[in-house]
């Protein structure tokens, strides 16, 4: 059975936080004591952990950060730029998901209560925002990662969703096309309200069809809109997964891209490149995003720097590739 920190305070009769600033080499513990709690380690075979010896510190050297799950296409990209920051500063990363619902937010809470980490990175999952709210006011440096248009009361960094959608509507203008399937994302997300409205700030959709950011409903929704009868020349999906769905949905019916129908995507994942055609798209900057939460936070942490107020955009940029 793996030896504790509180285990070895017990058997050398001091408290864990002296247990820490012994492994810390602190000279304001005397000598006997050190002795003592050393001997104490050496009989039991104890390893410290790194929150064992940021105990006297008063820091962990550690982010936590909470996402939804790791099947995001883009969440990768998010992470490396997370990791690149705090690992140049000497800082880990202690990642928790969702992805067991109840019992996952229940682990992430038992590490709150352990202080586990210095501050948190958020990628929104869903039901948390309340007591992920009541963490930061309780004194918790927190950064959220794409706030999907909800602003709340902590910092965020986001991408200019409203401006990606308008890049693309106008490239779609550009080249002559005006009876465009916009595919969405659920209704109640920020970014999918954001994406629509940056659309209709340029041209007025021909019919719009709510996805699930899948592949699958990509397809499912081409087909509804063939079945319909609907003329259209344009796809705007909002993510790529589903322009991917859309253009098999396409394939399947005989419509030649961009010939027929020019499709575009949202987010720039690695699989753009590789459909075919390949994937016109607004490219998402997830990777400098996570850098920039990263950097947010470890400045607050390290040297003191407010955190703003409001939101810090990372621009999109539009890809032109074959499709449209």
């Amino acid at each position: 059975m793996r030896v504790t920190i509180a285990e070895v305070a017990r058997r050398a009769r001091v408290s864990k936080t002296t247990v820490s600033r012994v492994l810390n080499n602190k000279s304001d513990v005397d000598a006997a004591t050190a002795i003592r709690v050393r001997e104490v380690i050496a009989a039991t075979g104890y390893i410290p952990s790194a929150g064992a010896v940021g105990l006297a510190k008063g820091r962990t050297n550690t982010v936590g950060m909470l996402v939804p799950g790791l099947t995001w296409p883009w969440m990768g990209d998010v992470l490396q730029g997370v990791a690149d920051v705090l690992e140049a500063k000497g800082y880990g990363l202690l990642l928790n998901t969702v992805n067991r619902g109840a019992d996952s937010m229940t682990q992430f809470a038992r590490h709150v209560s352990a202080k586990a980490f210095d501050g948190l990175l958020l990628v929104e999952p869903p039901d948390t925002l309340s007591y992920i709210q009541s963490l930061h006011e309780s004194g918790l440096p927190v950064v959220m990662i794409d706030d999907r248009g909800h602003h709340p009361g902590f910092p965020s960094v986001a991408t200019s969703n409203r401006a990606g959608a308008a890049s693309a509507a106008q490239h779609l203008a550009s080249i002559g096309r005006d009876r465009v399937v916009m595919i969405t994302g659920p209704a109640e997300f920020g970014c999918t309200v954001e994406r629509v409205q940056g659309f209709r700030d340029v041209m007025a959709e021909k019919t719009l069809v709510e996805g699930d950011f899948t592949p699958e409903s990509g397809l499912a929704a081409i087909r509804e809109v063939l079945r319909s009868g609907v003329e259209f020349d344009a796809v705007f999906a909002q993510n790529d997964m589903m322009a991917v769905g859309a253009l098999d949905g396409l394939r399947e019916a005989g419509r030649s891209v961009p010939e027929d129908v020019a499709v575009i995507g949202f987010d720039d994942i690695a699989l753009a490149t590789h459909a075919v055609p390949a994937l016109t798209t607004v490219r998402q900057p997830s990777r400098e995003m996570g850098e920039a939460a990263a950097t947010m936070l470890l400045d607050n942490l390290l040297d003191n720097t407010p955190l703003p107020a409001e939101p810090h955009v990372v621009p999109t940029s539009l890809v032109i590739r074959d499709s449209a």
